[in-house]
């Protein structure tokens, strides 16, 4: 039945995105937010100074819309012990500027493999009675450090919502089997320790968003042009900006007309089959030439969404260190930046 009802939302999507096709796409001069994810995981990747790339994104790029991370493992380093002081830091330099933060919390989230569990916590002793998402102590201890964190920076004035989990209905990633039942739970726990909204995070292209939006406060999509399968190699999604807004209002029918949504993910650097650090930079720029580049950022304008977080800042901060400052100052000159 799940099944059949997905297929039907997909026919529905496709025939409503032909109908939009032939219609004017939404004004590329209107006001849009522009914002950021940055992770210091990725950035440490790249073997970039994470801390001064971080503070040219808020003082060079002037972001003042955040998408920052909790990793678990960077939080709780061991058992009964967690460490802050990094994300101390990213929160405190964002909120001095007056930027507004989401915090992603949870085991899935974003930059590969997905799905981060500290060292400590996979060793745990699996209960065989329980899902395969987690074993029982590991859902106990996770539980924890959400509570931990949340209760940490619930009262700072900068956070404005709350992420749990990302993307947490999409088979992608080295993750187990998703478990609604104790994602919902995860959910209650940050709503009973404070009253932000919380923001569930679904694929753009590759989910039909009711599950996700449906227990959302605000909705984010991801959003992307250029991709690699390995059944077919690099290819570039045939969607056009009109399948985003029928897809829209399609699903708003199931999830209400009030709920914000939100590109919490545009496409802003190569998706290839290799991470980014592992190849040279020469081989990353031709996996996403800067024209390619200029026409996601276009192509996303289209769409009718007024908040975007673009994906990529730390690659960005890379290039320009090796000569290529085009992608970093394209983005400096969007519109109110």
């Amino acid at each position: 039945m799940r099944k059949l009802f997905k297929f039907l939302i997909i026919i529905a999507i496709i025939g409503g995105s032909l109908y939009y096709l032939g219609r004017d796409t939404a004004d590329p001069n209107r006001k849009i937010e522009w914002g950021v994810t940055f992770s210091q995981l990725f950035a440490q990747k790249l073997k970039l100074d994470w801390k001064k790339a971080y503070i040219e994104i808020l003082d060079d790029l002037k972001i003042r819309n955040l998408r920052l991370i909790a990793y678990w493992p960077q939080i709780q380093p061991s058992k009964g012990v967690f460490d802050f002081s990094d994300l101390d830091w990213q929160i405190e330099q964002a909120s001095v500027r007056g930027a507004k933060i989401i915090l992603a919390v949870g085991r899935k989230l974003p930059r590969w493999p997905e799905c981060h569990t500290p060292e400590w916590a996979k060793k745990l002793k699996l209960d065989l009675n329980a899902s395969l998402y987690l074993s029982y102590n590991e859902r106990e201890y996770l539980m924890d450090y959400i509570r931990v964190t949340v209760e940490r920076y619930k009262n700072n004035p900068n956070i404005i919502a709350w992420e749990v989990e990302n993307e947490p209905f999409l088979d992608f990633g080295e993750c187990p089997e998703a478990d609604a039942v104790f994602l919902d739970k995860e959910i209650a726990l940050v709503k009973s320790l404070d009253s932000r909204p919380i923001m569930v995070t679904d694929s753009g292209e590759l989910s039909i968003w009711v599950r996700a939006a449906k227990r959302a406060d605000i909705f984010g999509t991801t959003m992307y042009r250029y991709v690699w399968s390995k059944w077919i190699g690099a290819y570039k999604y045939p969607i056009p900006p009109s399948f985003f807004r029928a897809k829209e209002r399609i699903v708003r029918l199931f999830v209400g007309q009030e709920k914000p949504f939100v590109v919490i993910e545009l496409q802003g650097e190569p998706w290839q089959h290799l991470q980014i650090y592992e190849i040279s930079t020469e081989e990353q720029m031709k996996n996403m030439p800067f024209d390619n580049f200029k026409e996601t950022i276009e192509y996303a304008k289209k769409t009718g969404f007024s908040d975007y977080y673009l994906w990529g800042a730390e690659w960005w901060w890379s290039l320009k260190q090796n000569g290529h400052p085009e992608y970093w100052e394209y983005v400096k000159q969007l519109n109110n930046f």
